[in-house]
């Protein structure tokens, strides 16, 4: 990808600065004329180099005509809006000339736009079928080139026809050579040594100081204090040291060339041979850093493959020479096609790249058996060991590095496969399958180290105890357990990202990246739906604001719960209501910012809830019917935190709010979730609503002989002794009722709220009681039972 990116970035800044400059009607017209050449070349294209030039070009056409229609729009909709600023003409009026004159411009002016971007819309389609044409016959090329025959290496007439073509290949060789070597000699007489010799001392100075610095740089830091804790110590230095070894070299290239097409020394027969130079190196850059960093054979602490030290040197050594063959055989594919070699000796290069990638896949995949060899000794000397010990010490499991044995399953069926096939004469597809093999282990095993990165990356950002993490709990109010999610969630998407990029490098051999290209311009444009077009720029602003505004709106929740709230002289229960409105409010201020930045005006917004008005009537309605109960109870406050309520055979303490329900505390400390409907439609009983007194009332009969000044008096002075009972209103006695030979007394008093009236009582009627059992005072007259015997009743025996 960074390969694909260095080779197409001029030719991208080349066309936007051309597409900014140009006129979308003339970019569109020689965008009309491209596409023809491309049609009327596609006949006489016979390689796959041909139709990837043509399939290139026939993307650029389409990107050209995606930037004019893009271009385009803005004008129509100023036409629109200039045309709606005239109106319509009313019926049996003449307008005025000027007036006719400017609408019947401004019409022409419209259509003549409209016209064009229906042009362009119609020049895209056709270049992205074009396109996909093209594909088709490069897929068909490619598979016609892995299923043809020739001579096998085994044959000697192949090896006749080779010695015969050799010499007029060498001259031909000898040749491009002299045609590179006298460029270079004019250019180097008409502009010096100065170019080359800074090239070269840049490039040598990227390739050998810098770089290794760079690495030794990373290891001292991944080694010191102020590294993260964690994988991310081993992960983030393996992406360190892979960046650092891919990009160095390659850059040192990108130099060394640039400085000798700088004085115009590279002829145009190599120009290719030039930009192959470039990718082979950061190819075989990016394998050998690869290895370095996963295999780490100096420093096993630090290794992120289960391997011993004695395999790791080999797999190195190894990887050392998988990357010098691949940067061998993509120069010598290109310096064939620059020469124009015979086919005979194309097909003698093939199959000995071939012979040597089978020879190279069998020399690792001995390795992985030898490694697994002594896994297994090693796992069955823990075994023996732990069977001497007896069953006094429990069998620990032994691990065994699953995916050596999926390497080795892999390699000897893809081998198998080479080998029959040279053998058979197919060297295209030994070829194929054989650099398929070691290209794929080179994407998976990056894809592995890019995974692992991305996973221990995230958590470590998104971790309540780093300093971003910090940050955010702070900003937002969020606790730790939502911080960790969101590192999760990150990790995730991370992840995915590295899974596309792996199958799109596993896939890039089976042809070119101009449809996937295609399809992404294509997103890019956007998805129409009615007259609102949502564009992945549009949705990640979009999301962006949306998160923005939630962060600031929650910031200014804390603040507000936390710092100026306290501060003033409302109860909890206002604070809570303010603060619940306030949190509420920020969310539809989010979601309203979000869809503005979507594209999505409040008119349209305005249609879309009448629409669904009705749904959200009949579907949500319980649910429709709290939130509004929510927003009274939130705003008229009927009840608030801190109240005892009564509901039904149900009492306790509000505790929480919300806009769909109100939890209450009763006596038994568990929570009674109640709709806030109830609240609303319901009778329900405030006992501490508007700062309410409790009431006592004491309530016994005296016999009728009772002294009930006495009792009155003991009543009235049980009430003033106890701190609690308030003196105003005064406590109050009352004879209820005088019935069967009792008096009724009633008396009442009040504290200073209704939670005190409970333990108030008790401590009263034991100070009652005490009195009255001190003044003589009984609270019920004794009853008297009488027996009488019947006289007409016969005598009882005695016993």
């Amino acid at each position: 990808m960074v390969c694909a990116w260095l080779g197409m970035a001029p030719v991208a800044l080349a066309q936007g600065d051309d597409a900014v400059d140009a006129d979308p009607i003339a970019q569109l017209a020689q965008a009309g004329k491209d596409l023809k050449q491309i049609q009327a070349s596609l006949d006489d294209a016979d390689t796959r180099d041909t139709l990837k030039t043509l399939s290139d070009r026939a993307l650029a056409v389409q990107r050209d005509a995606d930037a004019a229609r893009n271009a385009l729009q803005p004008q129509l909709d100023q036409m629109d809006a200039r045309v709606a600023q005239l109106g319509d003409v009313p019926e049996g009026t003449v307008e005025a000339r000027d007036i006719a004159l400017q609408r019947k411009t401004l019409n022409q002016q419209r259509s003549d736009i409209a016209s064009a971007i229906a042009r362009a819309k119609l020049l895209a389609g056709d270049a992205r079928q074009l396109g996909a044409d093209i594909e088709k016959m490069r897929v068909s090329q490619f598979s016609e080139e892995l299923a043809r025959k020739v001579n096998s290496p085994l044959s000697p007439s192949l090896w006749r026809q080779f010695a015969t073509h050799v010499p007029a290949d060498l001259g031909r060789l000898a040749s491009l050579y002299r045609q590179g070597e006298t460029t270079a000699r004019k250019a180097i007489a008409e502009h010096g040594w100065a170019a080359p010799l800074t090239g070269l001392a840049l490039a040598l100075l990227m390739f050998f100081p810098l770089r290794l610095w760079l690495r030794a740089a990373g290891r001292r830091y991944a080694a010191s204090e102020r590294a993260p804790d964690g994988r991310l110590r081993r992960s983030g230095l393996a992406v360190w040291l892979l960046a650092v070894g891919t990009l160095l070299p390659g850059f040192a290239a990108v130099v060394l060339v640039a400085s000798l097409e700088n004085i115009g020394a590279i002829p145009p027969r190599l120009e290719q041979l030039a930009l192959h130079f470039q990718v082979a190196t950061f190819v075989a850059a990016f394998i050998t850093a690869l290895s370095a960093c996963l295999l780490v054979p100096k420093r096993p602490s630090w290794r992120l493959l289960s391997l011993d030290d004695s395999a790791a040197w080999r797999l190195r050594k190894y990887a050392w020479g998988a990357a010098g063959l691949t940067f061998l055989s993509i120069l010598l594919v290109e310096i064939n096609r620059a020469s124009r070699t015979s086919e005979i000796t194309t097909v003698a290069v093939d199959g000995l790249i071939a012979i040597t990638y089978m020879a190279l896949i069998i020399a690792i995949l001995v390795s992985l058996a030898r490694l697994h060899r002594r896994q297994a000794d090693e796992a069955q000397a823990k075994l023996d060991a732990q069977a001497d010990a007896g069953a006094k010490q429990p069998k620990a499991p032994v691990r065994r590095s699953g995916w050596i044995v999926l390497a080795r399953l892999a390699g000897h069926i893809v081998v198998a496969a080479a080998v029959i096939a040279t053998l058979l004469g197919y060297l295209n597809l030994a070829l194929f399958v054989a650099q398929q093999l070691v290209w794929g282990a080179v994407v998976l095993l990056a894809a592995s180290l890019l995974l692992k990165f991305a996973d221990d990356l995230s958590l470590w950002v998104l971790s309540p105890t780093s300093r971003v993490g910090q940050s955010i709990v702070l900003t937002t109010g969020l606790n730790d357990a939502k911080v960790e999610q969101a590192g999760v969630l990150l990790s995730a998407v991370l992840r995915i990202g590295v899974i596309l990029l792996a199958v799109l490098a596993l896939t890039a051999p089976f042809g070119n990246l101009n449809a996937f290209f295609g399809a992404m311009d294509s997103l890019s444009n956007g998805l129409t739906i009615g007259t609102t077009t949502l564009r992945p720029s549009s949705v990640v602003y979009a999301v962006l604001a949306f998160l923005v505004v939630w962060a600031v709106m929650q910031a200014f929740q804390n603040w507000l719960t936390n710092t100026y709230l306290p501060k003033t002289d409302l109860d909890a229960g206002a604070r809570n209501s303010i603060s619940t409105v306030t949190r509420y409010l920020g969310i539809i201020a989010a979601v309203l910012w979000g869809l503005t930045a979507l594209g999505i005006g409040f008119e349209k917004l305005a249609l879309v809830v009448s629409a669904l008005s009705v749904g959200i009537g009949f579907g949500l309605q319980a649910i429709t019917q709290n939130f509004v109960s929510g927003l009274i109870l939130l705003a008229e406050r009927p009840v608030k935190i801190g109240d005892w309520v009564k509901l039904g055979d149900q009492e306790g303490d509000i505790k929480r709010i919300s806009v769909r329900s109100t939890e209450i505390q009763v006596g038994d400390k568990s929570t009674l979730i109640v709709p806030n409907s109830e609240l609303i439609t319901k009778t329900i009983r405030n006992m501490t609503m508007g700062n309410a007194q409790g009431r006592i009332q004491i309530q016994f009969s005296v016999p009728l002989s009772t002294d009930v000044a006495s009792v009155r008096q003991i009543l009235l002075d049980s009430y003033a002794e106890h701190v609690a009972v308030l003196a105003e209103p005064a406590p109050s006695v009352f004879i209820d009722s005088i019935a069967n030979g009792q008096i009724t007394i009633n008396s009442f008093a009040y504290v200073s709220g209704p939670r005190a009236v409970y333990g108030v009582r008790s401590d009263l009627y034991f100070t009652m009681l005490q009195k009255f059992a001190a003044a003589g005072i009984a609270l019920s007259s004794p009853t008297d039972i009488h027996l009488v015997r019947d006289p007409t009743a016969p005598p009882q025996p005695e016993a």
